[in-house]
């Protein structure tokens, strides 16, 4: 056997990957038995193993504090906005305003642009649609679009400043 089959690195190229994956499988079974852990544990090993050479690059954290803090602000984000929209959504008279804008993308790093798009759709009322890596834009709809500069500036605020921080 080669050393290569042996290391940590064959086996686990993504250990904190590896350790959402199961946990993430868990809660999507809503089982936690014994044969479920072992399950999501296989698939935590397994996905990253096998998808490891289709990876770019490995995510450089620099400060993971603002990481734990981007996680907890995005989380309230994501239950303030489930509410707004559901109130948006059943009221009598809607009146709401969607619509598109360009986002200005101040972020370098692909991984941290994936990030900002991914929080951006996982935030309800709002899709990253569409990168531009020329204009470094991201385009975005917005299911109710009152104010786009007041929007952008918050998308700054709360999410990409943050990026910057954790990733720089």
């Amino acid at each position: 056997m080669t050393s290569s089959l042996l290391s940590r690195k064959f086996w686990l190229p993504r250990p904190l990957f590896s350790l959402f994956l199961a946990l993430l499988w868990l809660l999507l079974v809503n089982d936690f038995s014994v044969a479920h852990t072992l399950l999501g544990l296989a698939l935590g090993v397994a996905i990253p193993a096998v998808t490891h050479a289709f990876w770019p690059e490995e995510a450089r954290i620099k400060r993971p504090l603002p990481l734990l803090r981007y996680v907890l602000v995005l989380l309230v984000d994501i239950l303030r906005s489930n509410l707004v929209v559901a109130l948006r959504i059943l009221r009598p008279a809607r009146h709401l305003q969607p619509g598109f804008f360009l986002y200005p993308l101040t972020l370098d790093d692909d991984f941290a642009i994936t990030i900002l798009a991914s929080t951006i759709s996982l935030t309800p009322g709002t899709v990253s649609l569409h990168y531009d890596a020329k204009a470094q834009t991201l385009l975005v709809h917005a299911l109710h679009l009152e104010d786009e500069a007041d929007t952008i500036a918050t998308i700054r605020e709360r999410y990409e400043q943050p990026l910057k921080e954790i990733f720089r």
